[in-house]
């Protein structure tokens, strides 16, 4: 559980709210149970460490004011649009024997023991978060769903997920899918039909075998004409007397 101290603020107007921003503090009030709300400030500093944890709004804070100790959950936060900071917190106070609805994040355990997944397939996560309503005594930081022994095709429902006592999803009429492990996907290229090579071969053949014909009849004909020329050549030198 994470502890912060704050102090009580009698600031009410929009002029005494910035006043407190630009000191450093962010305001924030308490709010449920039969006590009366309460207007308290706290370190901009402190705040903003608690936000960048992760589960921040489903974890129980500890805040010390004037030496009593309040435990709140934080419910909403007002962010500056230019800088992001936080301007406003609205914290609700936890009051012993209720109940209350949180979305309490899933973390997965034992991947490296899940066969399924050394075998190439992929956990396909369903839900990130499940709203669970929850004692106040009794908030669980995070629902745990272990893949130890899960083959490829499984899935990961509610029901197989052990939950603290009292504990209970806000949803039930059905029995959810929190996470499968899905098949690998594979980008398989289309086989050419046995058709078409056997066109292209053919085609490729009649190309080369034309080529070889063209090329054997120009030979051909190369060689006739050198031979018609020649046989000229004779018939002129045998006309031509020798001139004495």
């Amino acid at each position: 559980m994470n502890s912060i101290d704050a102090k009580l603020r009698n600031s009410n107007t929009r002029g005494q709210l910035n006043i407190l921003r630009k000191q450093g503090d962010v305001p924030a009030i308490i709010y449920g149970g039969k006590d009366q709300n309460q207007k308290i400030s706290i370190k901009r500093k402190e705040i903003k460490l608690l936000i960048e944890k992760e589960n921040f709004s489903s974890n129980v804070i500890n805040l010390k004011i004037d030496g009593k100790e309040y435990n709140v959950l934080p419910r909403e936060i007002s962010f500056d649009t230019l800088s992001d900071d936080p301007i406003h917190v609205d914290f609700l106070r936890i009051v012993s024997g209720s109940k209350i609805n949180l979305e309490i994040p899933v973390r997965f355990i034992n991947n490296e023991k899940c066969p399924g997944l050394k075998r190439g397939g992929v956990l396909n996560i369903v839900r990130r978060k499940v709203e669970l309503n929850c004692p106040t005594e009794n908030i669980p930081n995070e629902i745990i769903v272990d893949l130890e022994n899960l083959e490829i095709g499984a899935s990961i429902k509610i029901s197989s997920v052990k939950l603290s006592e009292n504990v209970f999803p806000t949803i039930t009429d059905r029995d959810f899918v929190i996470a499968t492990v899905a098949a690998p996907t594979v980008v398989k290229e289309p086989e050419k039909p046995a058709d078409t090579t056997e066109e292209a071969a053919a085609e490729g053949a009649d190309v080369t075998g034309d080529a070889s014909g063209q090329a054997a009849d120009e030979k051909s004909k190369i060689s006739q004409d050198g031979e018609k020329s020649k046989d000229g050549d004779k018939k002129e030198e045998q006309k031509s007397p020798e001139k004495k």
